[in-house]
């Protein structure tokens, strides 16, 4: 694979895109199988989250722009291991599961520290796997695949896809704010 000499900003805008599209997708996906509305209200970790109505909820996949940032100014450095590399999106795979799910600075759910620390039921932890680890690994696959192939068609097709998500995530923030109004379903 030939090597393109690309700008961070390229870089930050390939990052924040996928991770906010595989985010949000992932985050749709088990928001209804895992029941998060129940889940952030009425389970042992009830008193972990805000409740699911929070305008905060709601603001959590605009705002993610912020964790893409984050993650490309950490990946910027290291992005000759994965990009371009036979099995990069594994790789990137395995560094973001390592570093940022399972071995974390803190305690939180799912991490060995938190299945040290804890009071959470390990199952309870562990739940959070079905969201957390096919979201990052379609964002490994995605950002290195973008690289592998690289289209106009990418860049228009993501952002589509955060403007629509930066455009929900607003909307929702007014909705469970109470400045629109949201007919029942």
């Amino acid at each position: 694979m030939e090597k393109r000499q690309f700008t961070f900003g390229t870089f930050f805008w390939r990052i924040t895109a996928a991770h906010m599209i595989t985010y949000m997708i992932m985050g749709i996906i088990a928001a209804n199988l895992l029941n998060y509305k129940d889940l952030f209200e009425n389970s042992i970790i009830s008193c972990l989250y805000k409740p699911f109505d929070s305008p905060w909820i709601a603001a959590g996949p605009g705002l993610q722009v912020f964790r893409g940032l984050v993650f490309a100014l950490a990946l910027w450095y290291f992005k000759e291991n994965f990009l371009y590399q036979k099995y990069g999106w594994l790789k990137l795979w395995g560094l973001i599961v390592g570093l940022s799910i399972l071995s974390t600075a803190g305690a939180p759910g799912g991490s060995i520290e938190g299945f040290i620390y804890t009071k959470i039921p390990i199952l309870d932890q562990v739940t959070g796997y079905i969201e957390i680890m096919p979201q990052t690994l379609f964002f490994s696959i995605l950002v290195c695949s973008w690289y592998d192939h690289p289209k106009k068609l990418w860049n228009i097709v993501s952002a589509v896809l955060v403007f629509l998500i930066v455009l929900m995530s607003l909307m929702g923030v007014l909705a469970a704010s109470g400045l629109i109004e949201v007919p029942n379903s």
